[in-house]
């Protein structure tokens, strides 16, 4: 398989535990249910453009202690290409340990790097970039490397999609690099430094280097702003269950229709409605739609 979309990004063990809701600081509750899964937004991401029919590569770093040889084999299972995948047998992989409250499916999340912050140089110079049409990132790995991998990327004339989660202030260095920026209302208003409304929040944005601005509104949809138009979406209406790897699901859907060459309000829908099918079940990668499934619940709204 020859890639078309090569995700640079962290792998987590991610550590779930249900609750009746979000704890108070300080408080025990008694939880519903405990789960570990593959994670870490690079392996959603990838996961979640790979079920959709994408031809997607993983560049990431997996240390083989505590098991990391199980992500490898899962991410394989997938249909991920990981021949880009670092697999130093000294280190741990990353670990993310997420509460999820049941009465709105809201979280909280607490993250260990381990073998996702020791990504540098020596990953990042070859990148497999000959055949590629994206290169997408996010926020979990060391910023200089990132900004290496996208000037590396808008060389070989492969576009770049940055996904600004988490917040990091160093990550402001890779707004020109972008060609999308995904962000939410949280890291638009973090870039920001000021809250704005959406439309006004993503031309703003764009004036700090992305050519193109995505900002995901939840269950109020999304704005899309790049030099020819300014576009909202609504999100296609389903109770939440869980919003845990939501975003993940979105941009995985998003890189998948723009490589395809979709117009964009249909990118645009296609990536709001994978994103509600993930947040109306529970998990986070076994939320995410397969193909046939989500083009079979597009049509059913059309």
């Amino acid at each position: 398989m020859h890639a078309h979309i090569l995700i640079l990004g962290s792998v987590n063990r991610d550590l779930i535990v249900h609750a009746p809701r979000l704890p108070h600081p300080g408080e025990t509750l008694r939880g519903q249910r405990f789960s570990s899964c593959l994670g870490g937004k690079g392996a959603n991401q990838a996961v979640a453009a790979a079920r959709l029919g994408a031809r997607v590569a993983l560049a990431a770093r997996i240390g083989l202690r505590e098991q990391g040889a199980v992500l490898l084999e899962q991410l394989r299972a997938e249909g991920v290409d990981v021949q880009a995948v670092q697999q130093p047998v000294d280190e741990t992989p990353g670990v993310a340990l997420i509460v999820v409250g049941a009465e709105d499916g809201e979280n909280q999340i607490v993250t260990v790097a381990g073998s996702n912050a020791m990504v540098g140089a020596d990953l990042v110079e070859h990148l497999p970039l000959a055949g590629l049409r994206w290169l997408v990132a996010q926020q979990e790995l060391p910023i200089h490397a990132l900004r290496r991998a996208f000037s590396r990327a808008r060389d070989a004339g492969v576009r770049t999609l940055l996904n600004a989660a988490p917040f990091r202030e160093e990550g402001r260095e890779l707004l020109p690099l972008c060609d999308v920026l995904v962000v939410n209302e949280g890291e638009a208003a973090a870039l920001l430094g000021r809250r704005e409304d959406p439309v006004a929040a993503a031309a703003a944005l764009r004036a700090l280097g992305p050519t193109a601005v995505l900002i995901s509104l939840g269950a109020a949809g999304c704005v899309w702003a790049d030099a020819q138009q300014t576009l909202s979406m609504p999100a296609r209406a389903v109770r939440a269950v869980d919003t845990v790897g939501a975003g993940d699901t979105l941009v995985g859907a998003l890189v998948t229709a723009l490589s395809e060459g979709q117009a964009l309000p249909d990118a645009l829908r296609f990536a709001q409605a994978a994103a509600a099918w993930a947040v109306a079940r529970t998990g986070v990668q076994d939320a995410m739609p397969r193909r046939a499934e989500l083009q079979a619940w597009l049509e059913e709204g059309a």
